[in-house]
């Protein structure tokens, strides 16, 4: 999807593009883009949710402004992983680690949502700075949507028959990961535009980080 956020005094609006199942075990994948004050960047947040448990929180901010121009903001999520692109530069990836017992999201059908919504509760400084209608109507825009996906209907999942745009065989994007070239643009995203990172926050998981955060 491309996205062109909330422009000037943004405080307080989250614009969120996301994936979601239903029901109270729901797995979710989201963009969502915290607003912020004119000046101050945007942060772009990303979450993973499998079996209904998300606070697997990445913070980045952007190295443009996303109020400028038009983005493009794309999920890969196949069975082994789910990487977080903007631009075609993978800002995240999230591995399947069943076999360290942390559910991964793989067997619900999700849907597209999207949504711009009031979130002064937290989305600015915590919550310290609430949204100033006085510059409302908030308006983010979006275009040029396109999704290669398998098809879930009566029950059964079933994939189409045409290829990716960016792949010579069908449905490649099943089994694509990050070739050495991506791994390297993933790490200085990573480097110079992360700002939180829920498998550093020793203060949040006093009993211990989360286990899919020990990658040996």
């Amino acid at each position: 999807m491309q996205l062109k956020l909330v422009p000037g005094n943004s405080a307080g609006t989250v614009t969120a593009y996301y994936l979601s199942s239903k029901g109270s075990t729901w797995d979710e994948i989201d963009f969502e883009f915290l607003g912020n004050l004119s000046g101050d960047p945007y942060i772009l947040h990303t979450n993973v949710f499998s079996q209904g448990k998300g606070n697997r929180e990445q913070q980045f901010y952007l190295w443009f402004d996303p109020t400028a121009d038009f983005h493009t903001y794309s999920i890969l999520w196949n069975p082994q992983r789910i990487i977080f692109s903007v631009d075609g530069t993978p800002i995240r990836e999230f591995k399947n680690m069943e076999s360290k017992g942390v559910p991964f999201p793989k067997d619900q059908p999700m849907r597209i949502y999207s949504s711009l919504w009031n979130a002064d509760d937290w989305a600015t400084r915590g919550g310290l700075v609430k949204t100033d209608w006085t510059h409302a109507p908030f308006t983010a825009s979006y275009r040029n949507f396109n999704a290669n996906a398998c098809i879930w209907s009566s029950g059964l999942s079933s994939s189409p028959s045409n290829s990716p745009p960016y792949s010579t065989s069908s449905n490649s994007w099943l089994s694509q990961e990050l070739d050495s070239s991506n791994q390297e643009r993933l790490q200085w995203v990573q480097k110079n535009y992360m700002i939180y990172n829920y498998c550093t926050d020793t203060k949040r998981f006093p009993q211990g980080l989360p286990s899919e955060c020990n990658t040996a």
